[in-house]
């Protein structure tokens, strides 16, 4: 099991004149302590338009600045929001960060669940998944091919020398953010890694992980390898005192379930639903547009009370003991990496630094412990 840290720049009103300033510098600090207590890796949403909800929408700029603070932590675009990128823009700034990294950048692809942020970028809704796979098919390309021509439904490329290329060989590791259980099939059917959120509980979130690896069995890689890996990203809060942590964390987690649904309303708004593309209708069923009974969307679902938080479910908040015990039922779902978005709602710098510093101290190493037990000894 590895550790990292999921970021959407969350900004709760009421806002003091260097709300964005303080956020964002503070990220910086909290991810550059992170490495110092056994994280292994960061990832930014891109994110426009959404007030409060998420304030991410330059990830590679921010990535870079935490690049140049660390020294190991890898730098994940989780995700590249691919309907409003052109993919030469795409592949030179991936490619720019990775040699200022020194090859730490993983790279996600995703489409946004609704129009709200992407029209204005002049992107039509119903066209997002055949931007995102074209998207996925240029880019190892332009990473390794000395010259590189593309003929597609989106884009037209004649032949160029694309540059600068990537350090890592052959390119850095492709991602797909997924959430209903076509994107899980699509992501393991194309070898790509997985980013899924857990807030759905975790047996649907077993069902759908589930998916993905039967579909990878059986992959035709996008890029020149396989990324056979699971990051699950999840509301996170630890403290020493397990009823303060409880008592927080279900304040944070109703904060940003709550932001989700009005998103998702925003997404939405003035949109005949009969009029939504057949891949979209996963997010409308039901929920913020049609009215209807609950979402499928893990986001939108209701926000937990004290006592789901202490069953789990999703949630990795508590007291250090209380987080491993939700890690272990990740881990025995094939999730590789774990993800906490720990800077969410109302967690103030200190609390985030707090979780940081006890995921560091007691969680972190008691993973460590058990991978080392599971190495076997010589001639076993």
């Amino acid at each position: 099991m590895r550790f990292g840290m999921f970021y959407e720049l969350q900004m709760p009103k009421p806002w003091g004149p260097d709300a964005e300033y303080n956020t964002l510098w503070q990220a910086v600090e909290q991810v550059t302590y992170a490495e110092e207590m056994g994280f292994e890796h960061v990832w930014l949403v891109e994110h426009h338009f959404l007030t409060e909800f998420a304030h991410s929408s330059a990830p590679e700029v921010t990535l870079a600045i935490m690049a140049e603070r660390t020294s190991k932590m890898r730098l994940g675009f989780g995700v590249v929001l691919s309907p409003v990128h052109h993919p030469l823009h795409v592949a030179a700034r991936v490619a720019t960060l990775d040699i200022f990294s020194n090859g730490r950048v993983d790279v996600g692809v995703g489409r946004t669940k609704g129009p709200y942020q992407i029209t204005p970028f002049g992107a039509d809704v119903s066209q997002t998944q055949s931007m995102m796979t074209e998207m996925l098919d240029c880019l190892p390309k332009m990473w390794t091919q000395e010259v590189f021509s593309h003929e597609g439904k989106h884009w037209s490329i004649p032949p160029r020398e694309v540059i600068p290329k990537p350090i890592q060989k052959p390119h850095p590791p492709l991602w797909m953010a997924c959430t209903q259980e076509d994107t899980f099939r699509m992501a393991g059917d194309l070898g790509l890694g997985c980013l899924v959120n857990t807030l759905g509980g975790t047996d649907k979130t077993r069902s759908l992980i589930d998916a993905y690896y039967d579909a990878i069995k059986h992959a035709k890689p996008v890029g020149h390898f396989l990324n056979k890996q699971v990051v699950a990203s999840t509301i996170g809060f630890c403290d020493e005192n397990g009823k303060k942590a409880i008592e927080k964390g279900a304040d944070v987690a109703s904060w940003y379930l709550n932001q989700s649904k009005q998103r998702f309303a925003l997404e939405w708004a003035g949109v005949d639903p009969d009029g939504v593309p057949p891949e979209y209708q996963f997010y409308v069923s039901g929920g913020a547009v049609r009215g209807g009974g609950p979402s499928q969307d893990p986001q939108q679902q209701s926000a937990p009370s004290q006592d789901d938080l202490l069953a789990g479910g999703g949630y990795c908040v508590g007291n250090p003991d209380d987080c491993i015990r939700v890690i272990e039922e990740f881990e025995s779902m094939g999730v590789d990496e774990v993800m906490p978005i720990f800077q969410a709602g109302h967690a103030t710098h200190k609390e985030v630094m707090n979780s940081i510093k006890l995921f560091g101290k007691y969680v972190i190493p008691h993973f460590q412990q058990k991978d080392q037990k599971s190495i076997p000894t010589a001639g076993k």
